[in-house]
């Protein structure tokens, strides 16, 4: 959510090419001392030793995720930063403890996502951590505060610089997980329903990857308001858990046509509909609205296929571009509305209302963050891979935790999978090898066939002359 001024220091920040490799919590170091060169009589004679202080600045190093360029998981590295990030007035530095992984910065990593600055960039856009520093002018944070952190990008890393505006105190009993979770999901989520959906009871809902992180939040705000129905479409095994946390008609989309689905059930149609789908599920929706219904499209998930940018998706996505004459509006009683959380960066008056009412929401005990899992930064590349193959209940998040030692030896060494590649090579040749010996095997026996007819034939002549004898 933030302007680019702030994440702008840590960008600039010099990048030690360590890429995805492990390091210790960051520290500041103690100043270094150069003792004099042994045997050097001019140092002997000297009173006292000159001693050299490293600016504190210059010996803070941190972790950070970088986005090194389009394409697949391992575009992202995990590198190391020197320097300690600078302060403007109005800015805070935080310790992150938490980040959250949002579809956003999947469609990012393939140069989907214009609000991401080019590569080399740290993605990120909400976490949550301890204020290390504030700088001038900053009167409603102070260092040690818990807060959780709203942004563009920039927040995949140990430190961050943002405004304290885009900063927002943790509730007591809130874990940082459970902060990094919360932002762009619950913001995203309560202004769809309320601001542009204008939510009330008795009404019906379809939402689209229940079992995801917006998902999950907008089906706890639609149970905070009365005799809400909600349409969730989500894959088989996940209708269990949805239901529990409160889709009244959970829909398997892969075997399953959703459309025909609800007009069972509601035969007029539905007064809300969150589509983050886009291309021809959006016509679909729009559809499928009763009269003074609202459709509010948020994003374009159908173009992400694959690990790269699939241009057949991309391409088929736009091809099937919703677009309509508002004449059709009027005559169909409908709204058509459109949500980018990344747009609002400047409307913090907005969002801090929203944040304020979710928060509120929060401490009387009627939503909660889901987690589906927690993964170190070295294992970012796993975490995004589970996301984008939609195997998550819930929210995917990043600790900032050092990755303990026993972790670390478990993941296979370049040796082993260089010794793994070998020996998977040899099997495919192998097998090549017996497969080939069974075409041989077939061929001959081909060749042998024509042999034994010849055979029978000679045969039945033998037994003719024999029986004319």
């Amino acid at each position: 959510m933030s302007g680019e001024d702030a994440p702008a220091q840590q960008q600039n920040a010099v990048d030690q090419k360590q890429e995805n490799k492990p390091t210790e919590e960051p520290k500041t170091e103690s100043p270094k001392t150069e003792s004099p060169p042994a045997g050097a009589a001019e140092a002997a004679a000297t009173p006292a030793a000159t001693t050299e202080k490293v600016p504190e600045e210059d010996a803070f190093t941190y972790r950070a995720l970088v986005l090194t360029g389009y394409g697949g998981y391992d575009k992202v590295k995990l590198q190391v930063k020197k320097g300690k990030p600078a302060l403007k007035a109005g800015e805070v530095l935080v310790r992150v403890k938490a980040s959250g992984l949002n579809f956003a910065d999947l469609m990012a990593r393939q140069g989907l996502y214009d609000r991401l600055p080019s590569p080399p960039v740290t993605p990120g856009m909400e976490c949550s951590g301890l204020v290390e520093a504030v700088g001038d002018e900053v009167t409603d944070r102070k260092v040690g505060d818990k807060v959780m952190v709203l942004s563009r990008f920039g927040l995949w890393q140990e430190m961050a610089v943002v405004p304290a505006s885009h900063t927002f105190l943790i509730p007591e009993g809130m874990s940082f997980e459970e902060a990094a979770a919360l932002p762009v999901n619950y913001i995203t989520a309560y202004m769809m329903l309320f601001d542009f959906g204008n939510l009330r009871p008795n009404q019906s809902v379809l939402i689209h990857a229940a079992a995801g992180g917006v998902g999950i939040a907008a089906t706890q705000l639609c149970k905070t308001v009365k005799d809400v129905t909600v349409f969730g479409t989500a894959s088989a095994s996940k209708h269990e858990t949805i239901s529990q946390g409160g889709v009244t008609h959970p829909i398997d989309y892969r075997t399953k046509d959703y459309v025909e689905e609800v007009r069972k059930i509601s035969p007029k149609g539905l007064d809300i509909i969150l589509d983050p789908l886009g291309g021809s599920d959006t016509h679909k929706a729009y559809n499928l609205l009763k009269p003074m219904g609202k459709l509010i499209t948020y994003g374009a998930a159908n173009m992400l296929a694959g690990q790269k940018k699939n241009l057949l998706a991309v391409a088929k996505n736009w091809y099937h571009q919703f677009s309509i004459h508002t004449l059709s509006l009027i005559q169909g009683n409908k709204s058509v509305c459109g949500f980018h959380l990344g747009y609002l960066d400047g409307e913090t008056e907005l969002i801090t209302q929203a944040m304020n009412t979710i928060l509120d929401l929060y401490k009387q005990g009627k939503i909660k963050p889901r987690i589906d899992s927690t993964w170190y930064l070295e294992q970012v590349g796993d975490a995004m891979r589970k996301m984008q193959e939609r195997n998550n209940i819930g929210k995917v998040i990043l600790t900032t935790e050092p990755m303990p030692e026993e972790e670390k030896k478990e993941e296979p060494k370049k040796e082993d999978k260089k010794e793994d590649k070998k020996k998977d090579d040899k099997k495919k040749d192998d097998k090549k090898k017996d497969d080939g010996k069974k075409e041989e095997k077939k061929d001959d026996k081909k060749k042998e066939e024509p042999k034994k007819e010849e055979k029978k034939e000679e045969e039945k002549k033998e037994e003719a002359k024999k029986e004319e004898k």
